[in-house]
């Protein structure tokens, strides 16, 4: 029997949490397909992530509701901004207590992967998933697209699919085949030094705090509700400073082991009773750094029967909390278009004419410092140092920042709320 398109499935480059999250969201609406993903074994891998509530609200809808995900992190119920000097910039409820319908959650990024991972095997089959495989190019052809397939044990494979969808991350072999002439990986500078460590949650007892100025601060957050025995929660650290960076990044590697001298002197001294940071960042068991990069927007995600996802197609400062999350929308919205356009390139336009623009200008707005662009207006008209924030950013300014940067997100609770789902339930693709 002749091949034709329709017997061909969709093709994914990746098995992080944009590749898992299509994997679900084609089998929920009947699309076959297949995910290559280059590591001979997945493990949870990472740190902490935040998932907003557009994207639980998606997760909710394929199945993945609060009693799953309630096993891997904690539902957020406050972001705030402190000074150098302890006092309070900015402070506002997350989630349910925003009043979105759906929660917002501090998760640990591995312990996500591997939830996603886990319900495609079940729902789709061992089969589903190739681990050591990497994507490596494609070549279209008159019934979809050829993968190109280089093996851990060195074959070189060509897999034909009906689509390739390419989450396969920041060095995306399959964005560069699109777009040749990119531009390398941007650094604004910023260094980040990441880890976990037990401690008593602070604040709300869920709260996303971030303490410092716009060029030398600490974010953390728990991911674990506290041990009912010692009351430690694992808290999330991002540790952050900006330098020069006309140089270049110099250190190779984009995520690396450091011993804790290498940066704990940045903080000394920072103890605010409520808080102390260089306790926290000894409790740390590893400690990684990586630079705070991007990649500068590409026109189009898509080509002919080709197309990027997450990372791949939008990689973004986490200064938003919105990388895990936009990847997830992006899955359920590429889903969303295969419903009205059938699975062919006319989907993929669709997807692409949908997100592109927007999300490309969320990856600047995000360079620009996102919602901790408060503290870069801080910092020009004080210095940081306050003790009346009134006086210095008054309430309606912070306010209609922030409002300003949810809208652009995505995140306005008004319009999130009601938005019909993005993914009907039972809608499936006919044939």
């Amino acid at each position: 029997m002749a091949e034709t398109s329709s017997s061909r499935p969709v093709l994914i480059a990746g098995g992080g949490i944009g590749g898992m999250a299509l994997a679900l969201t084609l089998q929920q609406i009947g699309v076959p397909c297949l995910v290559f993903e280059a590591v001979a074994e997945l493990k949870p891998l990472g740190v902490g992530i935040n998932l907003q509530p557009n994207a639980v609200r998606e997760l909710y809808d394929l199945g993945l509701d609060a009693q799953a995900l309630d096993t891997i992190g904690i539902q957020a119920r406050e972001w705030a901004l402190v000074g150098r000097n302890g006092n309070d910039v900015y402070a506002e409820p997350r989630g349910l207590r925003a009043g979105y319908r759906w929660p917002q959650y501090s998760v640990h990024r591995g312990q996500l992967q591997m939830l996603l991972y886990r319900t495609v095997l079940q729902r789709l089959g061992a089969d589903a998933v190739r681990l050591g495989h990497r994507v490596t190019g494609y070549r279209r052809d008159a019934q979809g697209v050829t993968a190109l397939v280089q093996t851990r044990d060195g074959r070189a494979l060509e897999l034909p699919g009906r689509l390739l969808i390419a989450a396969d991350g920041l060095h995306s072999a399959v964005r560069a085949q699109m777009h040749p002439q990119q531009p390398p990986i941007h650094w604004g500078g910023a260094i980040m030094w990441r880890g976990t460590a037990p401690g008593v949650p602070i604040r709300t007892g869920a709260s996303f705090v971030g303490v410092g100025s716009a060029r030398h601060r600490i974010v953390l957050y728990p991911i674990s509700p506290p041990d009912p025995a010692s009351g430690l929660a694992t808290i999330n650290w991002i540790a952050e400073i900006t330098v020069d960076n006309r140089g270049g990044w110099t250190q190779g590697d984009w995520n690396r082991r450091v011993a804790l001298q290498d940066f704990a002197h940045h903080f000394d001294g920072w103890n605010y009773g409520w808080l102390d940071v260089p306790a926290l960042l000894r409790g740390a068991s590893e400690v990684f750094e990586y630079p705070m990069i991007d990649r500068d927007p590409v026109p189009t995600w898509v080509d002919g029967p080709v197309a990027l996802l997450g990372d791949a197609a939008h990689v973004m400062y986490p200064t938003g909390s919105n990388g895990a999350s936009q990847a997830i929308v992006d899955a359920r919205v590429l889903g969303a278009a295969l419903l009205a356009h059938g699975v062919g390139p006319a989907a993929l336009q669709a997807y692409d004419q949908k997100l592109c623009a927007d999300i490309s200008a969320l990856v600047l707005r995000n360079r620009g410092a996102g919602p901790f662009g408060l503290l870069n207006l801080l910092d020009e008209r004080c210095g940081g140092v306050f003790d009346d924030i009134e006086a210095v950013l008054p309430a309606a300014e912070r306010e209609a920042f922030m409002a300003r940067y949810k809208a652009a997100a995505g995140l306005a609770i008004e319009t999130l709320n009601a938005a019909p789902p993005t993914i009907a339930p039972g809608a499936r693709v006919p044939g």
